[in-house]
């Protein structure tokens, strides 16, 4: 059903659903959704909640993840994820995009576009991914000061700190720096690019108490776990976040190779959502038949008196 009326919008802010959605049991998984039917084909999943990276938003715009684009773009993609699915969203804030009053900036920007909850991490810009060498981090009491603006500008925003730090700093240091964040006000701590399970475990383990998000990416330092092993190494959430737009990047990649090749589209038709899947998913229907039940405009008639 398309929210277009306020009976088919969801009526508890995104962060209240976010909480619930984290408190309901089992580890939170968060796929990553690159845009609104990514959004869509992830809620028609099963999923309760989604994560939009900031690899997956800048490599759909062609661009590097460098921290480069801006608090407006990520709005416009946090729109797209949560009108489209209703979920909440957990959006990659980067680094703040600035210092303490660009970060308290950036959580009301979020929040007014929809997401449910957020998480910056500890890098100087230009950042890199997590999983890439010579991060250089920011110190340590600087980040929590943007945490603590974070917190101070939220209404309803689940605040999440990102730590970089393992792989220069070892677990001391990540786990140093996460004590201080959450002293600040974070919610809960990402420890990015762990590289074994046993340090997963070792994180968790000097972290009791405290929610801890988990990142399964490909093709990164951390080998493959399933949500079930990370809950049983003691996180609380994980998020897949680039899969969707490798997945589709791959596969449009064999289509336009096989226009090339072929001279059209017939040899990939089996490798497509039909006409009818497409209508379906972004509920053509239902947006016609309230389309059809707006009574026609009348104009009042004018008094002469």
């Amino acid at each position: 059903m398309p929210y277009l009326v306020a009976a088919d919008l969801p009526t508890a802010p995104a962060g209240e659903r976010f909480r619930a959605a984290l408190d309901a049991g089992a580890i939170l998984q968060l796929p990553g959704a690159h845009n609104g039917m990514a959004a869509i084909q992830a809620r028609n999943a099963g999923f309760s909640a989604l994560y939009l990276s900031g690899a997956a938003m800048t490599a759909s715009m062609g661009l590097p993840d460098l921290g480069i684009i801006t608090v407006d773009e990520v709005c416009f993609f946090i729109r797209q994820l949560a009108r489209a699915s209703g979920l909440p969203v957990l959006a990659d804030g980067d680094t703040g995009y600035g210092e303490a009053l660009n970060v308290m900036n950036m959580v009301r920007a979020f929040e007014d576009a929809g997401a449910g909850a957020v998480h910056i991490e500890d890098q100087l810009l230009p950042k890199k991914c997590g999983h890439l060498n010579d991060k250089k981090l920011a110190d340590a009491h600087d980040m929590a000061a943007k945490v603590h603006a974070a917190a101070r500008a939220r209404r309803h925003l689940y605040l999440i700190a990102r730590t970089d730090a393992a792989g220069s700093e070892g677990i001391d240091g990540a786990v140093a720096r996460a004590r201080l964040y959450v002293e600040a006000g974070a919610d809960a701590i990402f420890p990015e690019a762990l590289t074994t399970a046993e340090m997963f475990r070792a994180f968790a383990a000097r972290m009791p108490g405290v929610k801890l998000l988990a990142n399964m990416t490909e093709f990164g330092r951390t080998p493959f776990f399933t949500a079930s092993e990370f809950q049983a190494m003691g996180y609380a959430m994980v998020i897949w976040p680039v899969s969707s737009l490798r997945v589709a990047n791959k596969a449009q990649e064999e289509l336009y190779g096989a226009i090339r090749r072929d001279g059209g589209t017939h040899n990939m038709v089996d490798r497509m959502q039909t006409r009818a899947e497409l209508y379906e998913a972004i509920a053509l229907h239902a947006y016609e038949a309230l389309d059809d039940s707006i009574v026609e405009t009348v104009l009042p008639t004018v008094s002469q008196d």
